[in-house]
């Protein structure tokens, strides 16, 4: 864990929680009951939508250039916390939206001796199946106009390389929304290792998890890893 990474100070200091919500949240976990009513889900909902527009809007804003040199230092960190791949199964993204920009790296896996997969949506409210892929192997644009693999066969990642819109110190991740990659790491056969990627500006106190959130294993920021 990066030196400071849980200090209360180095997370933003203009968030607050909807005050209708707090007695339903545990202080420990920050679950919502699930007794909770409609109501209640609804500004759960309202907030996370609220929320994502304020971290996408926040992402966007940083200059290219910081982007790429913020980019280069989560690829070093990654390269340290997972070391040898040989053999290995590694499911991957493009990057979208000011996402930290992964693409070298993931072009090197092949020289590891690893297999890049890429995550594809094959329909609403469904898990994504990873294809694999290598650089040169042709892409189409998928949901959001994100590049997929034409070809390629499906395959079960022994680890997951899942980009953020937030996090939060429990290393649970904030999304777009769909869903996709928390139905996705629910249905496969065997939990792989999930890494959350994303800028350390991105922290939030909580991002309120619900039962079917699934946290990461870990956080990776430019400053480092959180751990859960």
């Amino acid at each position: 864990m990066p030196e400071g990474a849980n200090d209360n100070e180095d997370l933003p200091q203009d968030y607050s929680s909807p005050p209708c919500m707090m007695h339903l949240v545990d202080p420990v976990s920050g679950r919502i009951d699930s007794d909770g009513d409609l109501r209640q889900q609804q500004d759960l909902k309202r907030w996370r939508t609220a929320e994502r527009t304020r971290l996408i809007t926040l992402r966007l804003a940083i200059p290219v250039d910081e982007r790429r040199r913020l980019s280069q230092k989560i690829a070093r960190a990654l390269d340290r916390i997972l070391g040898d791949l040989s053999g290995k199964i590694v499911g991957v993204y493009l990057p979208f939206r000011g996402e930290p920009d992964l693409r070298s790296w993931i072009e090197g896996l092949a020289v590891r001796g690893a297999i890049a997969a890429l995550p594809v949506v094959v329909a609403p409210r469904s898990p994504l199946v990873f294809r694999a892929w290598r650089r040169g192997e042709p892409l189409h644009p998928g949901v959001w106009n994100i590049p997929v693999p034409v070809g390629g066969a499906t395959v079960t990642p022994d680890i997951v390389i899942s980009p953020v819109v937030g996090y939060d110190e429990a290393c649970y991740r904030l999304g777009h929304g769909g869903g996709f990659y928390d139905r996705t790491l629910a249905a496969l056969p065997q939990r792989p290792r999930i890494l959350g990627v994303g800028y350390r500006r991105l922290a939030v106190r909580t991002i309120y998890p619900q039962n079917y959130d699934v946290p990461m294993d870990m956080i990776v920021t430019e400053s480092g890893a959180l751990t859960r």
